[in-house]
């Protein structure tokens, strides 16, 4: 991402968050009519002691001035979390990682691996900075596919969650599932602003699937994922995970997403059976 795209990125991200506003949770009346949803950018600049004309510059994607300060003040106008905040820090302050490794690890260490294995019954996948799926166990293959059929070039959880259809009718909250992995990917986007291949990899997915474009346009940001799951799986039936990510540490990038059986559920016992049956137990 050079400067123009990380600061296009930016002026999306302020759009995106002003639109979500209404006068009333901010504190100012709602007024007439308005033609756009969301706060007007002079309401904006008025919650943060900014000039509107600044404010303009800055949403447009202008290369200006940034204090510290003063993002801080936008941030708090905008009723940014803390992920939110940080990531509008990296794009306006570049404060960015050194630009990466050109290629990321390409499957995790052999101990990550057996760690993966003794999860019979727990679907586990890693997946690097990219959202790339660079290892997995014997449990996420029979709930969600052969990982080692699919191409290596479209073998990233991103791709596959818009343009594979027995993911879409495999989680009864699809919605909610895409959005927390998109919100992992976006920040990952802001942190390694200086690998061009999320560029060319957005713009590939847009035209592969227009409905991504919906998404991502939402500019959600976290760099973690927790989650209760629904599946409908068509061997198991209805299983309930909850969805843990977490961060591998010393390796770059690499995240552990494990889908543990809902405690109180009938889970466990479904994947006991599913395995057995495909001679994964």
């Amino acid at each position: 991402m050079n400067k123009d795209q990380r600061l296009l990125a930016l002026s999306e991200f302020l759009k995106a968050h002003r639109a979500r506003l209404q006068p009333q949770s901010v504190g100012l009346p709602a007024g007439g009519r308005r033609r756009t949803p969301g706060l007007r950018r002079e309401e904006v600049a008025q919650i943060a002691g900014v000039s509107t004309t600044w404010y303009t510059w800055l949403e447009q994607g202008r290369d200006i001035k940034m204090s510290v300060q003063v993002l801080d003040r936008i941030a708090y106008a905008l009723q940014l979390n803390e992920e939110e905040r940080k990531y509008l820090f990296l794009l306006a302050l570049e404060q960015t990682a050194a630009p990466p490794d050109p290629a990321p690890p390409q499957r995790p260490s052999p101990a990550l691996q057996w760690m993966l294995d003794e999860l019979r019954f727990s679907p586990a996948i890693v997946t690097d900075r990219r959202c790339d799926i660079v290892g997995w166990n014997k449990a996420a293959a029979a709930v969600f596919m052969d990982f080692d059929q699919v191409p290596t070039e479209k073998r990233n959880v991103i791709w596959l969650l818009f343009t594979r259809k027995e993911l879409r009718a495999l989680a009864a909250n699809w919605d909610e599932f895409t959005s927390g992995f998109l919100a992992i990917f976006r920040y990952c986007y802001g942190l390694y602003a200086g690998d061009p291949w999320y560029g060319d990899f957005i713009e590939r997915l847009s035209r592969e699937a227009g409905e991504f474009r919906t998404y991502w346009d939402r500019n959600d940001v976290s760099s973690y994922s927790e989650a209760n799951i629904e599946f409908r799986h068509a061997k198991a039936g209805k299983m309930l995970f909850d969805l843990t990510s977490l961060q591998v540490q010393g390796r770059d990038g690499l995240r552990c997403s494990v889908y543990t059986p809902s405690p109180g559920s009938d889970t466990e016992t479904k994947m006991k059976r599913l395995m057995s049956r495909l001679g994964g137990e």
